[in-house]
């Protein structure tokens, strides 16, 4: 079965171009502005969109994310509100890849089997949960990937080879590689290392490898796009989110489009990274490519 997440990587890949994978969390700043923020992202540049489910003990998380689902789980966000704004979103867009990431336990609590049959019929394409080790695979992972859903699995620098076959083995969608060790939030410094080691993984996978962690701006997200199928941002969509609020953490008057002008930001790096991705939107022109390679052979 093909998933809106396969759909939108192989197109891409007949771009010639990374995707832009967005992270907000669901709920934050409310509900109602989370929407607005979701349904912004596709249309600043977005190509995929992880929501965030929040949770009370979020241990991979830096302190901004972590904020960001206090924030939310203050407003009255639960997972069954979480589904919904999925539903809400689906009502307008029916093409844009959308996963839940989080931890298991609200997921555990609701039950394995009436999670992944609501998740699927809102619209939800994938789950990243970050707590599951892939040794408990029969716990989430298998019965997703059954359900018609993507379980989508982080790789990072200290995986290694003889740990990653059993990291990818029921992996689908992509992987995500984590490209430091830590929480969310830190800063990246050397892409040499990023380059390496998506080769690494793309030779136990022929999954698109999306990086994520210390992207903060265009120039960080074109680095990235530069060797990778996906560029992963989240700290720094949450971090301008929360700028954008007043001094009671409600919504401020610019706090969608703070959110959604990062985003397109980071979307006009990632095309720029790669040849032939910069003029995207332009029609092929069979006189244009032949007047092309003349003048390169002249």
């Amino acid at each position: 079965m093909t998933t809106r997440i396969d759909a939108r990587f192989k197109a891409l890949r007949d771009e010639d171009r990374a995707a832009l994978v967005t992270f907000v969390m669901a709920g934050d700043p409310d509900l109602a502005t989370s929407l607005e923020i979701l349904k912004s992202l596709p249309k600043a540049g977005a190509d995929v969109i992880e929501l965030g489910m929040p949770f009370t003990d979020p241990m991979a998380d830096g302190p901004s994310i972590q904020a960001a689902g206090l924030r939310a789980l203050k407003a009255g966000t639960t997972l069954n509100k979480t589904l919904q704004l999925v539903r809400e979103f689906r009502a307008d867009d029916a093409k844009t890849p959308l996963v839940l990431m989080g931890y298991y336990n609200p997921i555990y609590v609701h039950g394995v089997p009436a999670f992944l049959a609501e998740a699927k019929a809102a619209g939800v394409d994938g789950l990243i949960v970050v707590d599951l080790p892939a040794e408990e695979d029969d716990e989430l992972c298998v019965p997703a990937r059954a359900a018609g859903l993507n379980f989508i699995r982080l790789a990072t620098p200290t995986t290694d080879d003889k740990r990653l076959p059993k990291v990818l083995e029921n992996t689908s969608g992509f992987v995500y590689y984590v490209s430091l060790t830590g929480i969310t939030g830190a800063a990246l410094v050397d892409y040499s290392s990023v380059s390496e080691a998506v080769a690494r993984i793309k030779r136990h996978t022929p999954l698109p490898i999306a990086v994520g962690f210390g992207v903060k701006t265009a120039a960080n997200a074109e680095a990235i796009a530069k060797y990778a199928d996906g560029v992963v941002v989240g700290t720094a969509l949450v971090d301008a989110l929360a700028a954008s609020l007043d001094g009671g953490n409600r919504a401020g008057p610019r706090t969608v489009d703070a959110v959604a002008e990062l985003v397109a930001d980071l979307a006009t790096g990632v095309r720029k990274a790669r040849t032939g991705a910069v003029e995207r939107d332009k029609p092929f022109s069979l006189k244009a490519t032949f007047g092309a390679l003349a003048r390169l052979w002249s």
